[in-house]
């Protein structure tokens, strides 16, 4: 398994041929818009930050987009998304690196869980609130959180995301949608140095006794 970050919560994840995309940034979003052609595209939250689907049509590759919660197999894998609400801007985002903040709006948020090459991916979205023991329990166990750190009052901020992540017992916790503020903090509260990496390459062996271990990501 091969993940590339593209900024936000945009994320490539490969195996062998298989591309999944994670919340794509549109042209109208505040983050970097990158396009490639993917087999899967999640979008978690239905604004411009996070759903940008054409941008991972490409050539003949047209994806399965999934929105919202439910049950989905695609491809041989199974996903499992269940639903939150969240408060983001309606322009600007105040977790994106300083920018102004627009008025604030309400919106649904789909937190999804899937399997891909034996390793468990639980990806948090644009998460604002902390995790009800329903949802916990729908999670079950995780080896690879990606989790919103974010200030202000939109997305979990960086003490709560490193609570949420530490009761989760990720094997790797991967932030994002962080900015320099909110970065420093949740570093600062795992205790760990942590050396930015251009992408991550991982088997199920790699993380086998591993726990919460940060990994940050360059942005492509």
């Amino acid at each position: 398994m091969i993940i590339t970050y593209f900024g936000r919560e945009h994320f490539k994840v490969t195996v062998g041929d298989l591309v999944v995309a994670i919340n794509p940034v549109s042209k109208e979003g505040s983050g970097k818009v990158a396009k490639y052609g993917a087999d899967i595209t999640l979008v978690t939250t239905n604004h411009p930050d996070y759903n940008g689907v054409e941008q991972t049509e490409h050539g003949e590759k047209v994806p399965f987009i999934v929105r919202g919660g439910g049950e989905f197999e695609v491809k041989d894998v199974f996903i499992k998304g269940f639903n939150t609400v969240t408060k983001l801007s309606e322009g600007k985002d105040p977790t994106s690196r300083g920018r102004s903040a627009g008025r604030e709006k309400e919106y649904q948020n789909t937190s999804y869980v899937l399997t891909l090459d034996g390793i468990r991916i639980t990806f948090l979205g644009a998460l604002s609130v902390m995790l009800q023991p329903e949802h916990k329990e729908i999670i079950d166990e995780t080896d690879v959180l990606f989790i919103p750190v974010g200030e202000d009052g939109f997305l979990l901020n960086p003490y709560d995301a490193y609570k949420l992540a530490v009761s989760l017992e990720s094997k790797l916790v991967i932030p994002m949608d962080y900015n320099e503020k909110s970065l420093p903090i949740f570093l600062k509260e795992s205790g760990k140095k942590v050396d930015p990496v251009e992408k991550l390459t991982i088997k199920r062996k790699d993380i086998e006794g591993k726990l919460g271990e940060v990994v940050l990501f360059v942005e492509n």
